[in-house]
């Protein structure tokens, strides 16, 4: 009997319309499996809620990005709802969106991260940063490059702004050198990828602009190098206990070495995307690469105890 999987893509972020794009790849992938595919666009959660309840799926395909996609949003409601989900649950969501919580992480299970501070746009603006130029602003807890700077003056600085005075911000060492990135599938690295941006700043539009960016896969730099970003990759995706896929971006050069920036508990599934690349790059197609996170869907189960 086939497994009816719903696929939840846009939701509330400010990478909605990835999501979108994800989930259509994934809608079309898994259908060519040979699932019953229910594509859901989530504009209201009461109504994803009266979904779930009548469709009744066995699994939820999580292809939302960003807040309330890869935070441990999804994730806890559908623990408390009881359904199966892809990707990491709520525990490990948490830690690998909060950009400070993962570097405490990294910290103590001896991967290298970059040194910096974490506070608030409102005590930037006052109060400045103890972190020496050129450092890095970006939101402590957003994803696909959204809101980052890169001061390397003090005009540079007077440009950071966030609506928000109380938006918690993550104020960071500026690691120059080749912008890698390694993803993780069941367990195991797949390959370093260095990502060559046409503009500055391997930003959100060269992220999802075709032809903005050049992936060289593998990344042309020394194999220590790149051992080192497979192990550390593997190493964080374990300790913060992700299911099945991760994808983990680092900085190297010869001087600082490999230095982590972040972890994606849920990554992208876009043709632009990196984890599918690397996927069939080690001979995993798209198609196979959705089933498994299909069939290795999960959630919390409740203990239950007798009064």
């Amino acid at each position: 009997m086939k497994k009816k999987v719903l696929v939840v893509m846009g939701g509330f972020s400010s990478e909605r319309e990835v999501s979108l794009i994800s989930g259509q790849g994934v809608v079309e992938a898994l259908t060519q499996k040979g699932y019953a595919v229910v594509p859901f666009v989530l504009n209201d959660v009461a109504e994803l809620i009266a979904v779930l309840q009548q469709e009744k799926p066995d699994a939820v395909f999580n292809a939302l990005h960003g807040n309330w996609g890869e935070d441990g949003e999804i994730q806890a409601l559908l623990d408390l709802l009881q359904v199966p989900y892809t990707h990491s649950g709520m525990k490990a969501s948490v830690l690998g969106m909060d950009k400070a919580l993962t570097k405490l992480v990294c910290e103590h299970n001896g991967i290298k991260v970059a040194k910096g501070e974490e506070k608030t746009f409102g005590e930037y603006q006052k109060f400045g940063t103890k972190i020496k130029m050129p450092y890095v602003v970006k939101p402590a807890s957003d994803g696909s490059s959204v809101g980052v700077f890169i001061v390397k003056t003090d005009e540079d600085a007077r440009k950071v702004s966030y609506a928000d005075e109380n938006k918690k911000i993550i104020i960071e060492e500026f690691i120059d050198g080749h912008e890698l990135t390694c993803a993780v599938f069941n367990g195991k690295a797949l390959a370093v990828t260095e990502m060559c941006a046409k503009s500055k700043f391997y930003d959100y539009t060269a992220k999802y602009t075709n032809g903005m960016t050049n992936h060289i896969l593998p990344a042309p730099i020394p194999d220590e190098a790149a051992k080192t970003c497979m192990a550390y990759a593997e190493k964080l995706h374990q300790k913060l206990g992700c299911n099945m896929v991760s994808r983990s971006d680092f900085r190297y050069n010869e001087k600082d070495g490999v230095v982590l920036l972040e972890i994606n508990t849920a990554p992208g599934m876009t043709p632009l995307s990196l984890v599918p690349e690397q996927a069939k790059y080690c001979g995993i197609s798209y198609a196979d690469l959705c089933a498994a996170l299909v069939e290795a869907a999960t959630c919390r189960k409740f203990e239950t105890f007798k009064r």
